[in-house]
């Protein structure tokens, strides 16, 4: 069954984390999993905004990682999250946001962000970020069992 444009927003929000499809300029998709948080209208951003932080928690080569050279070369994206259950396939159910990155996003809105992270991720409590990748949610569907 399709759901609702909010419902779809409704569990994006309620999650942190999903796969974030870029396009590589000669590769094509690129899928990585994310954490990321949300910030909808309510909090005085306009549109729906998602924000991926670089952090300096896990293990990386460097702080500029490809998605953000994919996002430079190519501004589309799309964030999947799911809800899988192997023994009761009635709860099952996907939402897909189709993403557009803001290279240089208001501060208000990578602060409201930063505290989404810090509030919802525990090991983000004290905002161990490079940087956040912000997006702007340019529509979203979605499916459940």
């Amino acid at each position: 069954m399709r759901l609702t444009d909010a419902a779809a927003r409704a569990r994006l929000g309620h999650r942190t984390h999903g796969v974030l499809c870029t396009v590589h300029p000669t590769r094509g998709p690129q899928p990585v999993p994310v954490m990321y948080a949300l910030a909808g209208p309510d909090h005085g951003a306009g549109p729906d905004h998602v924000g991926i932080p670089v952090d300096l928690v896990k293990p990386k080569s460097g702080t500029r990682l490809q998605r953000e050279r994919n996002l430079e070369a190519d501004p589309r994206g799309s964030l999947l999250v799911e809800h899988w259950d192997p023994e009761d396939w009635s709860g099952l159910w996907w939402v897909r946001a189709e993403l557009r990155h803001l290279p240089s996003p208001p501060p208000a809105l990578v602060s409201a962000l930063a505290d989404q992270l810090a509030r919802t991720v525990p090991h983000y409590a004290d905002r161990p970020f490079d940087h956040l990748l912000v997006l702007r949610v340019e529509a979203v569907t979605g499916w459940s069992a």
